[in-house]
């Protein structure tokens, strides 16, 4: 009976023991933890490219890495012509309804719906209508972007989008004279489907510039923005 208390006894006197070595242990695996955590932060930094600025008196710094809001004009201008270019044309093998779908994903949502209702209720709804008509839109000038915001350019483009169909080969023309409002944008748009045709290509490569078009008006409003 003797021997059985001293046993408890004995017990008794290690489980605060036992508790402080236990604490102590997680106290030590949280610093190893706090410790991890800021080690790889700064080799998080030091993994993150820095840019090098060189100022307009001589001296140079560096910088963390920013969004990118700048494009080249050209690439704006071109953007902006192949858009126009691939939404605005379609024969029998390029259905209208399949190339809208594809190339207005380079449009936001608003102007997507506002474009739409023009393209179908204006001049050109019957040739968007029949399935037999072909569509040829032919640029003739697109202006140098004008720099509105940050990242945000105007572009003036004039063309004609010329219409054939069975019963009129030699075709007319619709004059196209817009004012195109294009926005930077963070990612990629366009996804490619398993077994992309050439539109589904030609929309990518043109979803690579991360621009789209957010604004399509008249060239002569004053009140575009």
């Amino acid at each position: 009976m003797q021997l059985l208390k001293q046993e408890n006894k004995k017990k008794s006197s290690i489980l605060p023991l036992f508790a402080v070595v236990a604490f102590g242990l997680n106290i030590f695996t949280l610093l190893i933890l706090m410790f991890h955590g800021s080690m790889l932060q700064q080799l998080s930094k030091q993994l993150t490219p820095r840019s090098l600025v060189q100022l307009a008196d001589g001296r140079a710094i560096t910088v963390d890495p920013t969004q990118n809001l700048e494009r080249y004009p050209d690439t704006i201008r071109r953007f902006v012509g192949e858009t126009m270019t691939l939404m605005l044309t379609w024969s029998q093998e390029q259905p209208p309804e399949t190339i809208w779908e594809i190339s207005s994903e380079l449009l936001t949502n608003d102007v997507k719906q506002k474009f739409q209702s023009e393209i179908i209720n204006g001049n050109t709804a019957n040739q968007f209508e029949n399935r037999g008509a072909e569509s040829v839109f032919v640029i003739q000038r697109i202006s140098q972007p004008v720099k509105i915001a940050d990242g945000k350019w105007k572009v003036e483009l004039q063309g004609n989008q010329l219409i054939f169909s069975n019963s009129d080969r030699l075709g007319r023309a619709i004059a196209f004279n817009k004012q195109i409002l294009i926005q930077a944008i963070d990612n990629q748009k366009i996804t490619l489907p398993d077994l992309p045709l050439s539109w589904h290509l030609a929309a990518y490569r043109l979803g690579e510039a991360r621009l789209e078009i957010y604004n399509i008006c008249d060239i002569k409003d004053n009140n575009c923005s």
